[in-house]
Protein backbone atom coordinates (compact mmCIF):
# COMPACT_ATOMS: atom_id res chain seq x y z
CA UNK A 1 0.00 0.00 0.00
CA UNK A 2 1.15 3.65 -0.94
CA UNK A 3 0.86 5.84 1.72
CA UNK A 4 1.35 9.93 1.83
CA UNK A 5 2.34 10.86 4.97
CA UNK A 6 1.84 14.80 5.31
CA UNK A 7 2.88 17.67 7.52
CA UNK A 8 1.23 20.68 6.51
CA UNK A 9 2.99 24.14 8.83
CA UNK A 10 1.68 27.64 8.40
CA UNK A 11 3.95 28.07 5.42
CA UNK A 12 5.45 24.88 4.63
CA UNK A 13 4.35 21.41 3.38
CA UNK A 14 6.45 18.19 3.73
CA UNK A 15 5.63 15.37 2.42
CA UNK A 16 6.81 11.13 2.13
CA UNK A 17 5.42 8.58 -0.03
CA UNK A 18 5.88 5.37 1.87
CA UNK A 19 5.13 1.63 0.81
CA UNK A 20 4.21 0.27 4.08
CA UNK A 21 2.03 -3.09 4.34
CA UNK A 22 3.41 -6.76 5.85
CA UNK A 23 7.17 -6.09 5.54
CA UNK A 24 9.05 -2.49 7.07
CA UNK A 25 8.00 0.65 5.57
CA UNK A 26 10.31 1.99 3.12
CA UNK A 27 10.04 5.43 1.72
CA UNK A 28 9.91 6.03 -1.95
CA UNK A 29 10.39 9.77 -2.36
CA UNK A 30 10.37 12.47 0.42
CA UNK A 31 10.19 16.17 -0.20
CA UNK A 32 8.68 19.81 1.09
CA UNK A 33 7.15 22.69 -0.63
CA UNK A 34 7.85 26.04 0.50
CA UNK A 35 7.31 28.90 1.40
CA UNK A 36 3.20 28.72 1.36
CA UNK A 37 1.74 32.15 0.36
CA UNK A 38 4.37 33.29 -1.81
CA UNK A 39 3.81 34.31 -5.62
CA UNK A 40 6.86 31.77 -5.89
CA UNK A 41 8.27 29.45 -4.35
CA UNK A 42 10.46 26.04 -4.71
CA UNK A 43 9.10 22.74 -4.50
CA UNK A 44 12.01 19.84 -4.14
CA UNK A 45 11.61 15.73 -4.12
CA UNK A 46 14.16 12.91 -3.34
CA UNK A 47 14.23 9.78 -4.09
CA UNK A 48 16.75 7.36 -3.23
CA UNK A 49 19.46 6.81 -5.79
CA UNK A 50 18.05 10.16 -7.68
CA UNK A 51 19.30 12.74 -8.37
CA UNK A 52 17.42 15.71 -6.37
CA UNK A 53 14.57 17.47 -8.19
CA UNK A 54 13.48 21.20 -7.87
CA UNK A 55 10.85 22.88 -9.50
CA UNK A 56 9.83 26.19 -9.16
CA UNK A 57 6.16 27.19 -8.76
CA UNK A 58 3.35 29.63 -7.70
CA UNK A 59 2.26 28.96 -3.66
CA UNK A 60 -0.36 31.07 -2.89
CA UNK A 61 -2.20 28.47 -0.88
CA UNK A 62 -2.14 25.10 0.63
CA UNK A 63 -4.09 23.64 -2.24
CA UNK A 64 -1.02 24.77 -4.70
CA UNK A 65 1.27 23.49 -2.57
CA UNK A 66 0.09 19.84 -2.43
CA UNK A 67 -0.57 20.37 -6.21
CA UNK A 68 2.74 20.50 -6.76
CA UNK A 69 3.59 17.84 -4.16
CA UNK A 70 1.73 15.31 -6.27
CA UNK A 71 3.05 16.09 -9.43
CA UNK A 72 6.76 15.87 -8.51
CA UNK A 73 5.49 12.66 -7.70
CA UNK A 74 3.64 11.47 -10.91
CA UNK A 75 6.39 13.46 -13.33
CA UNK A 76 7.19 10.91 -16.12
CA UNK A 77 10.90 10.89 -15.83
CA UNK A 78 10.65 10.23 -12.07
CA UNK A 79 8.67 7.06 -12.24
CA UNK A 80 7.86 6.82 -8.49
CA UNK A 81 3.56 6.74 -9.42
CA UNK A 82 1.87 7.27 -12.87
CA UNK A 83 -1.37 8.63 -10.93
CA UNK A 84 -2.88 9.71 -8.22
CA UNK A 85 -5.23 7.17 -7.79
CA UNK A 86 -2.00 4.77 -6.64
CA UNK A 87 -1.65 6.86 -3.44
CA UNK A 88 -4.48 4.56 -0.87
CA UNK A 89 -4.31 6.46 1.94
CA UNK A 90 -2.96 10.10 3.21
CA UNK A 91 -1.79 10.17 7.07
CA UNK A 92 -1.78 13.86 8.12
CA UNK A 93 -0.03 15.01 11.10
CA UNK A 94 -2.32 16.67 13.57
CA UNK A 95 -0.40 18.78 16.28
CA UNK A 96 -3.45 18.99 19.39
CA UNK A 97 -6.12 16.07 19.70
CA UNK A 98 -6.62 17.15 22.92
CA UNK A 99 -7.71 14.35 25.17
CA UNK A 100 -10.13 12.43 22.95
CA UNK A 101 -7.27 10.67 20.72
CA UNK A 102 -4.77 7.85 21.99
CA UNK A 103 -4.97 6.57 18.51
CA UNK A 104 -4.38 7.50 15.24
CA UNK A 105 -8.53 8.35 13.86
CA UNK A 106 -9.60 7.99 10.22
CA UNK A 107 -11.01 11.08 9.96
CA UNK A 108 -14.27 11.56 9.43
CA UNK A 109 -16.64 15.06 10.01
CA UNK A 110 -16.80 14.35 13.76
CA UNK A 111 -12.86 13.90 14.10
CA UNK A 112 -12.56 17.29 12.06
CA UNK A 113 -14.69 19.12 14.36
CA UNK A 114 -12.77 17.65 17.69
CA UNK A 115 -9.69 19.21 15.94
CA UNK A 116 -11.38 22.19 15.00
CA UNK A 117 -12.22 22.31 18.93
CA UNK A 118 -8.46 22.18 19.55
CA UNK A 119 -7.82 25.23 17.58
CA UNK A 120 -7.95 27.48 21.10
CA UNK A 121 -4.71 25.02 22.34
CA UNK A 122 -2.51 25.20 19.28
CA UNK A 123 -3.82 27.96 17.17
CA UNK A 124 -0.62 27.95 15.44
CA UNK A 125 -0.49 24.40 13.59
CA UNK A 126 -3.95 22.97 13.86
CA UNK A 127 -5.52 25.68 11.27
CA UNK A 128 -2.40 24.90 9.16
CA UNK A 129 -3.05 21.08 9.46
CA UNK A 130 -6.92 21.31 8.69
CA UNK A 131 -6.07 23.17 5.71
CA UNK A 132 -3.60 20.60 4.68
CA UNK A 133 -6.37 17.54 4.59
CA UNK A 134 -9.02 19.68 2.99
CA UNK A 135 -6.69 20.63 0.18
CA UNK A 136 -5.89 16.95 0.16
CA UNK A 137 -9.31 15.45 0.69
CA UNK A 138 -10.39 17.29 -2.26
CA UNK A 139 -7.42 16.61 -4.56
CA UNK A 140 -7.45 12.73 -3.72
CA UNK A 141 -11.22 12.01 -2.79
CA UNK A 142 -10.35 7.87 -3.43
CA UNK A 143 -8.03 7.93 -0.42
CA UNK A 144 -8.45 6.84 2.74
CA UNK A 145 -7.12 10.12 5.44
CA UNK A 146 -5.49 9.43 8.76
CA UNK A 147 -5.06 11.87 11.69
CA UNK A 148 -2.19 11.07 12.94
CA UNK A 149 -2.06 13.40 16.75
CA UNK A 150 1.19 14.39 18.08
CA UNK A 151 -0.50 14.89 21.34
CA UNK A 152 -1.75 11.00 21.33
CA UNK A 153 1.81 9.33 22.52
CA UNK A 154 1.05 11.47 25.89
CA UNK A 155 -2.19 10.24 26.86
CA UNK A 156 -0.74 7.94 28.51
CA UNK A 157 0.70 10.12 31.29
CA UNK A 158 -0.84 10.01 34.89
CA UNK A 159 -2.76 12.95 36.23
CA UNK A 160 -0.19 13.51 38.75
CA UNK A 161 1.84 14.36 35.84
CA UNK A 162 -0.36 16.01 33.54
CA UNK A 163 -2.32 18.12 36.00
CA UNK A 164 -1.21 21.87 36.96
CA UNK A 165 -1.60 23.29 40.14
CA UNK A 166 -4.77 25.72 39.51
CA UNK A 167 -7.98 26.03 40.48
CA UNK A 168 -9.54 22.47 38.95
CA UNK A 169 -13.05 23.68 38.11
CA UNK A 170 -10.78 26.51 35.52
CA UNK A 171 -8.55 23.17 34.20
CA UNK A 172 -11.34 21.55 33.46
CA UNK A 173 -13.81 24.50 31.80
CA UNK A 174 -11.03 25.56 30.12
CA UNK A 175 -9.22 22.16 29.14
CA UNK A 176 -5.87 23.50 30.60
CA UNK A 177 -3.40 20.17 31.37
CA UNK A 178 -0.15 19.16 30.16
CA UNK A 179 -0.11 17.55 26.99
CA UNK A 180 2.38 17.32 25.17
CA UNK A 181 3.93 17.05 21.71
CA UNK A 182 6.58 15.53 19.09
CA UNK A 183 4.79 12.37 20.12
CA UNK A 184 5.30 10.67 16.63
CA UNK A 185 9.08 11.07 17.22
CA UNK A 186 9.09 10.23 20.58
CA UNK A 187 7.12 6.88 20.05
CA UNK A 188 9.57 6.16 16.82
CA UNK A 189 12.61 6.56 19.19
CA UNK A 190 11.12 3.91 21.54
CA UNK A 191 9.69 1.48 18.46
CA UNK A 192 13.11 1.70 16.93
CA UNK A 193 15.14 0.94 20.23
CA UNK A 194 13.48 -2.31 20.92
CA UNK A 195 13.93 -3.29 16.71
CA UNK A 196 17.38 -2.67 17.03
CA UNK A 197 17.57 -5.11 20.63
CA UNK A 198 15.11 -7.20 18.66
CA UNK A 199 12.79 -7.01 22.05
CA UNK A 200 9.14 -5.59 22.29
CA UNK A 201 9.20 -2.22 23.94
CA UNK A 202 7.60 -3.08 27.33
CA UNK A 203 11.02 -4.22 28.21
CA UNK A 204 12.82 -0.77 28.46
CA UNK A 205 12.49 2.47 30.41
CA UNK A 206 14.30 4.99 28.06
CA UNK A 207 14.82 9.05 27.95
CA UNK A 208 14.29 10.46 24.56
CA UNK A 209 15.82 13.89 23.66
CA UNK A 210 13.90 15.47 20.55
CA UNK A 211 16.60 18.28 20.28
CA UNK A 212 15.84 21.18 17.21
CA UNK A 213 14.50 23.93 16.94
CA UNK A 214 11.70 22.89 18.91
CA UNK A 215 13.06 20.63 21.54
CA UNK A 216 10.91 17.88 24.22
CA UNK A 217 12.07 14.96 25.87
CA UNK A 218 10.20 12.06 27.27
CA UNK A 219 10.08 9.33 29.91
CA UNK A 220 8.80 6.19 28.77
CA UNK A 221 8.19 2.83 30.53
CA UNK A 222 6.71 0.00 29.32
CA UNK A 223 6.25 1.59 26.00
CA UNK A 224 4.15 4.08 27.52
CA UNK A 225 4.62 8.24 27.92
CA UNK A 226 4.71 8.59 31.67
CA UNK A 227 6.08 12.35 31.62
CA UNK A 228 7.39 14.86 28.84
CA UNK A 229 8.51 18.00 29.02
CA UNK A 230 6.12 20.10 26.60
CA UNK A 231 2.71 21.27 28.71
CA UNK A 232 -0.29 22.61 27.18
CA UNK A 233 1.29 23.86 24.39
CA UNK A 234 4.65 23.11 22.85
CA UNK A 235 6.10 26.64 25.11
CA UNK A 236 6.62 24.76 28.30
CA UNK A 237 9.94 22.54 29.61
CA UNK A 238 13.91 22.73 27.03
CA UNK A 239 15.08 26.03 26.15
CA UNK A 240 14.58 25.88 22.25
CA UNK A 241 15.49 27.85 19.31
CA UNK A 242 13.39 31.24 19.86
CA UNK A 243 10.72 29.44 22.58
CA UNK A 244 11.91 30.27 26.45
CA UNK A 245 10.70 26.91 27.75
CA UNK A 246 10.23 27.46 31.69
CA UNK A 247 9.50 30.64 33.04
CA UNK A 248 8.19 31.85 36.29
CA UNK A 249 5.03 32.86 34.98
CA UNK A 250 4.99 36.33 37.63
CA UNK A 251 8.13 36.80 35.44
CA UNK A 252 5.71 37.22 32.25
CA UNK A 253 3.13 38.94 34.26
CA UNK A 254 5.62 41.47 35.10
CA UNK A 255 7.48 42.06 31.89
CA UNK A 256 3.89 42.66 30.62
CA UNK A 257 3.04 45.41 33.41
CA UNK A 258 6.58 47.02 33.01
CA UNK A 259 7.11 47.02 29.26
CA UNK A 260 3.11 47.46 28.68
CA UNK A 261 2.93 44.27 26.09
CA UNK A 262 -0.21 42.66 25.01
CA UNK A 263 -0.79 39.26 25.26
CA UNK A 264 -0.31 38.81 21.35
CA UNK A 265 3.24 40.88 22.03
CA UNK A 266 4.26 38.63 25.60
CA UNK A 267 3.07 35.57 23.03
CA UNK A 268 5.65 36.42 20.22
CA UNK A 269 8.67 37.35 22.55
CA UNK A 270 8.04 33.84 24.28
CA UNK A 271 7.58 32.34 21.15
CA UNK A 272 9.64 33.67 18.91
CA UNK A 273 12.07 35.83 20.62
CA UNK A 274 13.46 33.76 23.38
CA UNK A 275 15.23 30.60 24.14
CA UNK A 276 18.55 30.29 22.26
CA UNK A 277 18.13 34.02 20.00
CA UNK A 278 17.06 35.57 22.89
CA UNK A 279 20.13 34.80 25.50
CA UNK A 280 22.44 34.92 22.70
CA UNK A 281 20.68 38.08 20.98
CA UNK A 282 22.83 36.36 17.83
CA UNK A 283 20.76 33.47 16.55
CA UNK A 284 18.73 30.41 17.23
CA UNK A 285 21.11 28.12 15.23
CA UNK A 286 23.43 25.95 17.38
CA UNK A 287 25.62 25.59 14.88
CA UNK A 288 26.42 29.38 14.84
CA UNK A 289 26.53 29.32 18.71
CA UNK A 290 29.08 26.95 18.68
CA UNK A 291 31.13 28.71 16.25
CA UNK A 292 30.36 32.24 18.01
CA UNK A 293 31.59 30.62 21.61
CA UNK A 294 34.14 28.95 20.28
CA UNK A 295 35.84 32.61 19.03
CA UNK A 296 34.90 33.97 22.90
CA UNK A 297 31.37 35.22 22.08
CA UNK A 298 30.30 35.15 25.74
CA UNK A 299 26.56 35.49 25.42
CA UNK A 300 26.41 32.68 22.55
CA UNK A 301 28.45 30.41 25.72
CA UNK A 302 25.71 31.14 28.20
CA UNK A 303 23.02 30.02 25.65
CA UNK A 304 24.74 26.77 25.22
CA UNK A 305 25.10 26.58 28.90
CA UNK A 306 21.80 27.37 29.40
CA UNK A 307 20.57 25.08 26.91
CA UNK A 308 22.69 21.79 28.06
CA UNK A 309 21.47 22.52 31.96
CA UNK A 310 17.84 22.61 31.19
CA UNK A 311 18.81 19.23 29.53
CA UNK A 312 20.08 17.85 32.39
CA UNK A 313 17.90 18.75 35.16
CA UNK A 314 15.36 17.01 32.66
CA UNK A 315 17.68 14.03 32.40
CA UNK A 316 17.87 13.92 36.26
CA UNK A 317 14.13 13.98 36.58
CA UNK A 318 12.90 11.19 34.19
CA UNK A 319 15.84 9.15 35.92
CA UNK A 320 14.06 9.43 39.03
CA UNK A 321 10.66 9.32 37.65
CA UNK A 322 11.44 6.09 36.05
CA UNK A 323 13.60 4.81 38.48
CA UNK A 324 16.64 4.00 36.66
CA UNK A 325 16.60 4.22 32.77
CA UNK A 326 17.99 1.30 30.11
CA UNK A 327 18.82 4.23 27.53
CA UNK A 328 18.85 8.08 26.86
CA UNK A 329 18.44 8.56 23.09
CA UNK A 330 18.91 11.79 21.56
CA UNK A 331 16.98 12.55 18.05
CA UNK A 332 16.61 16.18 15.64
CA UNK A 333 18.65 18.51 14.06
CA UNK A 334 20.51 19.38 17.12
CA UNK A 335 20.22 16.05 18.80
CA UNK A 336 21.70 13.82 15.91
CA UNK A 337 24.79 16.31 14.72
CA UNK A 338 26.12 17.87 17.83
CA UNK A 339 28.68 15.66 19.52
CA UNK A 340 29.27 18.80 21.68
CA UNK A 341 26.15 19.54 22.90
CA UNK A 342 25.45 15.56 23.50
CA UNK A 343 29.24 15.59 25.40
CA UNK A 344 27.99 18.28 27.41
CA UNK A 345 25.03 17.38 28.55
CA UNK A 346 26.09 13.84 29.46
CA UNK A 347 29.67 15.04 31.38
CA UNK A 348 30.14 14.13 35.03
CA UNK A 349 26.42 11.82 34.97
CA UNK A 350 28.44 8.62 36.34
CA UNK A 351 25.69 8.62 39.10
CA UNK A 352 23.21 8.07 36.46
CA UNK A 353 25.80 5.38 34.83
CA UNK A 354 26.19 7.28 31.83
CA UNK A 355 29.56 7.81 30.47
CA UNK A 356 30.47 8.44 26.72
CA UNK A 357 32.74 7.25 24.42
CA UNK A 358 34.35 10.27 22.94
CA UNK A 359 35.28 8.75 19.51
CA UNK A 360 31.88 7.43 18.94
CA UNK A 361 30.15 10.35 20.19
CA UNK A 362 32.46 12.65 17.31
CA UNK A 363 31.51 9.52 15.00
CA UNK A 364 27.75 9.59 15.36
CA UNK A 365 26.60 12.67 13.12
CA UNK A 366 23.04 11.62 11.74
CA UNK A 367 23.31 7.80 11.89
CA UNK A 368 22.00 4.84 14.18
CA UNK A 369 24.95 4.66 17.03
CA UNK A 370 25.61 3.43 20.36
CA UNK A 371 28.26 6.27 21.89
CA UNK A 372 28.20 4.65 25.36
CA UNK A 373 31.58 3.86 27.13
CA UNK A 374 32.22 0.51 27.56
CA UNK A 375 30.40 -0.99 30.70
CA UNK A 376 28.26 2.17 31.03
CA UNK A 377 24.85 0.97 32.49
CA UNK A 378 22.70 3.23 31.04
CA UNK A 379 23.29 3.49 27.20
CA UNK A 380 23.25 6.67 25.41
CA UNK A 381 22.04 6.50 21.80
CA UNK A 382 21.57 8.56 18.34
CA UNK A 383 18.62 7.43 16.55
CA UNK A 384 17.90 9.96 13.86
CA UNK A 385 13.66 10.34 13.69
CA UNK A 386 11.96 8.99 10.78
CA UNK A 387 8.37 10.96 11.80
CA UNK A 388 7.43 10.10 8.04
CA UNK A 389 7.84 6.05 8.32
CA UNK A 390 5.98 6.47 11.80
CA UNK A 391 2.87 8.68 10.03
CA UNK A 392 3.33 5.70 7.59
CA UNK A 393 2.89 3.18 10.29
CA UNK A 394 0.02 4.74 12.62
CA UNK A 395 -1.75 5.39 9.18
CA UNK A 396 -1.98 1.30 8.37
CA UNK A 397 -3.00 0.33 11.94
CA UNK A 398 -6.40 2.91 11.84
CA UNK A 399 -6.83 0.91 8.53
CA UNK A 400 -6.41 -2.22 9.91
CA UNK A 401 -8.33 -1.48 13.17
CA UNK A 402 -11.39 0.55 10.93
CA UNK A 403 -11.16 -2.96 8.31
CA UNK A 404 -9.92 -0.63 5.40
CA UNK A 405 -6.68 -2.34 5.14
CA UNK A 406 -6.40 -5.91 2.63
CA UNK A 407 -3.30 -6.88 1.96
Amino acid sequence: MKILALNCGSSSVKFALVEAGEGAPRILARGHVEPVGSREGAAVCEEPGAPRRLRIVALPDHDHAIRAALEMLVEAEAGIIRTREEIEAVGHRMVHGGDRFREPALITQEVVRVIQDCVPLAPLHNPHNLKGYFACASLLPHAAHVAVFDTAFHQTMPAKAYTYALPQDLCERYRVRRYGFHGASHRWLAERYAELHGRPMGDFKLITCHLGNGCSMCAIEGGRSVDTSMGMTPLEGLVMGTRAGDVDAAAVLRLMQWEGLSIERMDALLNKGSGLYGISGISNDMRTLLEQAARGDGRAELAIEVFCYRIRKYLGAYYAVLDGAHAVIFTGGIGENAPEIRARVCRSLDALGIRLDEQRNRAAIGREMDLSAEGARTRVWVIPTNEETLIARETLRALRAAGRYRP
